[in-house]
């Protein structure tokens, strides 16, 4: 069972609005008095209908003062509510009734309100941050160095590129300008921190271009693609389910923190053309990951403010991808005469 124990706040005024249409969602709930003329609601509700309850009441009391929802993780229901294992989520009023298609693709994942809560301390540009991305890029940049395969992957665990990378995507799925404004700033100034200190260790260090994890970081092949898209595809159904950020975060920063840290260390030590390659790989990876990211939260059942600008979006990422795989099959098919 997933479900979540929704309390709602309103002032006594608009106790029996309030009342009709937290019944439209869950036949069982209770109220009760709270300080300051207010009236207190709780209810559990299955995930996949937190949703439309939330919309629900936005629609209604936004703006009402007094007025607040808090949404909590139920972890066991005794005894069982029947109404928690139905496959259908219920309807509002005259809401037409979700299709079986939309009721299976929204039926695993947690609320809008809930994504952006979990995103949202990930986007803020804090010493640690900027200080776990420059770790995570020199210590990968000193594995591949030395072909240690098991330092490169302790790198990807403290890498926090999954919160920017994941908002991107959300924001172009939701049309939300602002999130994406965000979460862009904060992961072009991690990916230029780390840049600069792998660019700086690079001066210092003698690096071998042919060593496997360095070399292996300027070619792009198909399977690099094919990898990107599947990590973004994986880390949003993850993340869409409220799994940890840092526990998703690994799979994300396979495809961006080794192509960072080994740009870095080739321009530092004079490798420029090994280095824009890396920089390709870099690239190639972040649209991959935008185009199977926001395709996996529309599968998913993120609600776009704007069919047109998210359809806009996508259809951008999507044309710059088809471009870099076809730079990709342009190299592979000049590497073959």
């Amino acid at each position: 069972m997933s479900a979540r124990l929704v309390e709602i706040i309103v002032p006594d005024a608009g106790v029996p609005q309030a009342n009709a249409l937290i019944a439209e969602h869950c036949s069982r709930f209770w109220q009760e008095p709270v300080p300051d003329g207010l009236e207190k609601f709780s209810c559990v509700v299955p995930s996949r209908s937190i949703e439309l309850l939330i919309a629900t009441l936005d629609e209604n009391f936004r703006g009402t003062e007094g007025f607040s929802v808090l949404v909590l993780q139920v972890e066991a229901v005794l005894p069982e509510i029947p109404e928690l294992q139905d496959i259908a989520p219920p309807t509002a009023g005259a809401r037409k009734p979700p299709t079986k298609l939309e009721a299976f693709f929204t039926r695993d994942r947690i609320s809008t309100n809930e994504l952006y809560d979990d995103i949202e301390a990930s986007l803020e540009l804090r010493p640690n941050y900027l200080l776990t991305v420059i770790l995570s890029a020199l210590i990968a940049a000193l594995g591949m160095r030395s072909g240690q395969t098991a330092v490169v992957i302790g790198a990807m665990i403290i890498a926090p590129l999954l919160g920017p990378t994941m908002a991107m995507a959300m924001a172009a799925t939701l049309g939300d300008r602002a999130l994406g404004r965000r979460a862009l700033i904060t992961l072009v100034t991690g990916i230029a921190a780390a840049l600069l200190f792998t660019f700086l260790l690079g001066m210092f260090i003698d690096v071998d271009p042919l060593v496997p994890e360095l070399r292996n970081r300027t070619i792009v092949q198909p399977a690099d693609i094919a990898l990107a898209l599947a990590c973004g595809a994986a880390g949003v159904l993850a993340f869409s389910q409220g799994a940890s950020l840092s526990l998703v975060g690994v799979m994300i920063a396979v495809a961006l923190v080794p192509p960072i840290a080994a740009a870095g260390l080739f321009f530092g030590s004079g490798e420029e053309s090994l280095g824009v390659s890396a920089l390709f790989l870099l690239a190639t990876n972040l649209v991959c990951i935008n185009v199977a990211g926001i395709a996996t939260f529309l599968v998913q059942g993120l609600p776009p403010r704007s069919w047109r600008l998210t359809s806009g979006i996508f259809v951008i990422w999507l044309l710059v991808l088809v471009l870099f795989v076809g730079l990709v099959g342009g190299r592979i098919a000049l590497g073959a005469g």
